[in-house]
């Protein structure tokens, strides 16, 4: 079955071939630009995130993915709530530091307890805390499910991506010229 979108044909799309499912799955994203959190929990523990995502509005739930792994897995396991800070471009040190393991992660970084030990970090543009409703094994990471408690942070400036193996900012791009129905 032939689709006709009413634009010229291009070449066909390069085909991986010879490679693996899971290289073809990191090739991939790398070209996928994708925002940077910090997520905590208590303990205090955290890492560096780019798989924190909304899931439902009502009620209010957003997610997060972390490797079985990880140096943190056992902390999130545990954890019944979770802080994730969405990161500005200040913020790149702070997303290294909490990306680097055998170190003391929280070393220098100013926080606040939101109650039972959960950190909330200073100086991020956005920040959430959230409930625990499901944290399922998927693969070779949990799936971390969580219903929003509360909120803050000044919400300014340009957010922090993570592109093709390196962090980037965001900027906006001028609305296109081209009619509405082409975009659909």
């Amino acid at each position: 079955m032939t689709v006709s979108t009413g634009r010229p044909a291009t070449a066909p799309a390069t085909v991986l071939t010879g490679a693996d499912e899971r290289d073809i799955l990191r090739r991939t994203l790398r070209r996928h630009a994708a925002g940077v959190t910090v997520i905590t929990v208590p303990g205090p523990a955290g890492f560096t995130a780019t798989s924190f995502t909304s899931v439902s509005l009502d009620p209010p739930l957003v997610s997060f993915c972390l490797g079985t792994t990880a140096s943190t897995a056992a902390a999130v396991q545990r954890a019944d709530r979770f802080a994730a800070h969405v990161l500005g471009a200040d913020n790149t040190a702070l997303a290294g530091q909490f990306a680097r393991s055998g170190i003391d992660r929280f070393s220098g970084v100013s926080w606040q307890d939101a109650g039972d030990g959960l950190p909330v970090l200073d100086g991020v543009p956005a920040w959430l805390t959230a409930r625990v409703t499901r944290c399922e094994k998927v693969g070779d990471h949990f799936l971390v499910i969580g219903e929003v408690e509360s909120g803050g942070g000044p919400a300014e400036g340009p957010a922090l991506v993570h592109h093709d193996g390196a962090f980037a900012t965001a900027i906006s791009l001028p609305p296109p010229t081209a009619t509405s129905d082409e975009y659909v």
